[in-house]
């Protein structure tokens, strides 16, 4: 059986898959780009012998991924928007969205690059900017034709 992901996503919110959903996962294509994701049973069930996983990647036929609603950064935040106290729970560095990238490697989601002039922070997996953002209290933008950051007037 061959399901699009959207349709597996499906069965489990009809009680097709009555298992905890609590877990987020996200299907890669051949290039290891996230393209679709939504919830799924926790990652300590198994489903028909699978871990989550491998039995979601078998009905789509494609690679699928855990990923971790509350990490950013390599940081695992609490609902209120601070670190957690167990820091174990931060998972794959980034939560992924579509367009990120999953590096195997460093078994991490890294999102697109913003501006060809950042580079990638091997600790967050996220990208810095050349120069840090003002801490002025005004907004900015990032202009890359002039590589610094450039308030917005509204």
């Amino acid at each position: 059986m061959n399901l699009e992901v959207q349709e597996v996503y499906h069965l489990i919110l009809v009680g097709k898959i009555n298992k905890v959903i609590m877990a987020h996962y996200v299907t890669l294509d051949e290039n290891n780009i996230v393209i679709s994701g939504g919830p799924g049973i926790d990652e300590d069930i198994l489903l028909e012998g699978l871990e989550p996983e491998l039995f979601y990647g078998n009905i789509v036929g494609k690679v699928v991924k855990r990923t971790s609603y509350n990490t950013r950064g390599g940081i695992h935040y609490k609902s209120d928007g601070t670190p957690s106290e167990d820091q174990t729970k931060a998972f794959r560095k980034n939560y992924a969205s579509i367009g990120y990238t999953y590096d195997e490697q460093r078994d991490a989601f890294i999102p697109p690059k913003p501006y060809p002039s950042w580079t990638l922070n091997e600790d967050t997996c996220l990208w810095n900017s050349p120069l840090p953002y003002p801490n002025d209290g005004k907004m900015y933008t990032w202009n890359e034709d002039i590589l610094n950051w450039q308030e917005i007037n509204f």
